[in-house]
């Protein structure tokens, strides 16, 4: 089975700049994924768990990806999928897909009482595979419904999976994914406070929302761990780790959304019902950011 070719390299989950109303500034959006273009990423990826997928309308994520398209180039435009059914999942990525995205992240189903066992997890992925033809990398999620590393090689039989975004259990999953799939598949780091230890492990990039908030500072671990320069990626991990436990918490995209401002970057509000951070956390914010502001 000949597979269509992963993405390699830095995929920056862009922020989704909503305005109070709720509606989407779609101009401050595009802004936003030139710019992570401009520091080194090398493709933009709108509709994922930083960019509020779950609260997005299908037309609404097709735009983003069309505004993330225009500015890409022939660059990856991977978009985020996260629906509980089937049926919606297709629907959303066939939406994805016709704005010009060329790659898909897809959650696996996260609704409790609906989590599928493995043949459940293979029908989704596969059904997306086969109705929409795009690759396909699982966004490794969602603690009650985790891919295991065997289970990822058995999903790896699907024709248009062709790798994982590895965001639960840390480092060491992330590594276990790493070994088990060995050259079949991508693996895409997603442990935003040990990222370079993720690079020099073997991750073959990274989808993960530090690279949306420090794409220069990401960048420059990335090409650290190509070349092979340990000492320069660590000094660099270890000032983002210092900084990344204070944005890591509850109310996520509204942290990165407030660290942004502080750093001189405007993306907008969240979508209710989420809320802005309280003044005890900006302050925070403000005291750890205060250097690289």
């Amino acid at each position: 089975m000949s597979k269509p070719q992963a993405p390699r390299g830095l995929i920056a989950p862009a922020l989704t700049p909503f305005r109070a109303d709720g509606t989407i500034d779609y101009g401050r959006f595009g802004a936003q994924a030139e710019e992570l273009l401009s520091h080194g990423m090398h493709g933009i990826s709108p509709g994922g768990s930083t960019g509020e997928g779950a609260v997005l309308e299908d037309d609404e994520l097709a735009r983003l990806v069309g505004e993330a398209r225009a500015v890409c180039g022939d660059r990856p435009v991977v978009a985020g999928v996260i629906r509980s059914s089937t049926q919606s999942a297709v629907r959303t990525a066939l939406a994805a897909r016709d704005a010009g995205a060329t790659a898909l992240m897809v959650t696996p189903t996260f609704y409790n009482v609906l989590v599928p066992d493995a043949y459940g997890n293979a029908e989704f992925y596969r059904t997306i595979s086969e109705t929409v033809g795009l690759p396909i990398i699982i966004y490794n999620v969602v603690p009650q419904n985790e891919i295991t590393p065997e289970l990822f090689a058995d999903l790896l039989e699907i024709e248009n999976v062709v790798g994982v975004k590895q965001s639960v259990g840390g480092v060491m999953a992330m590594y276990d994914m790493r070994v088990t799939a060995g050259s079949s598949a991508a693996v895409y780091a997603a442990t935003d406070e040990l990222i370079f230890t993720c690079f020099e492990l073997g991750a073959d990039g990274a989808i993960s929302a530090v690279l949306s908030l420090f794409p220069q500072q990401v960048r420059q671990a990335w090409d650290h761990a190509q070349a092979g320069r340990h000492d320069d990626g660590l000094a660099l991990q270890n000032m983002l780790f210092r900084v990344w436990k204070v944005v890591r918490g509850p109310q996520f995209p509204a942290r990165m959304k407030a660290a942004a401002a502080i750093l001189g970057r405007d993306l907008g509000e969240c979508r209710s019902p989420a809320s802005p951070v309280p003044p005890d956390v900006r302050a925070r914010l403000e005291e750890v950011l205060k250097p690289l502001a």
